[in-house]
């Protein structure tokens, strides 16, 4: 094996800041915040948003994390598409509908050959 290109496999402590658990577990990730555990040891600390003890799959509750405006960013990449979709597929009234069926007729009878 060759030194030195391997990540350092160490215990960290991960903190769920939405449930407020923590559980110990070792890992390659690198932190800068470091907390006591319930040993007595020193570890590096790796705050997370979801673990087990939040996710909707866990715990069978449903819970909206938005974690940096997703939502928004959605609404405003797909929303204008669905409102100009919507705005474009309106059916025309009544009114609209004999109009047009009125100047195909008039259309129809200017080009027709056989009316001469």
């Amino acid at each position: 094996m060759k030194s030195d290109i391997h990540p350092e496999y160490r215990y960290v402590v991960f903190k769920d800041v939405s449930a407020g658990t923590s559980f110990l577990t070792r890992s390659t990730i690198s932190t800068s915040e470091t907390t006591t555990w319930d040993d007595g040891n020193e570890y590096p600390l790796a705050k997370v948003e979801i673990s087990s003890e939040s996710h909707p799959f866990f715990t069978g509750q449903m819970k909206i994390v938005d974690t940096a405006g997703r939502v928004e960013r959605f609404e405003k990449r797909y929303g204008r598409r669905k409102q100009a979709a919507a705005a474009a597929s309106e059916t025309p009234t009544a009114a609209e509908a004999s109009d047009v069926e009125a100047e195909a007729e008039t259309l129809a009878a200017e080009t027709d050959p056989s009316s001469d």
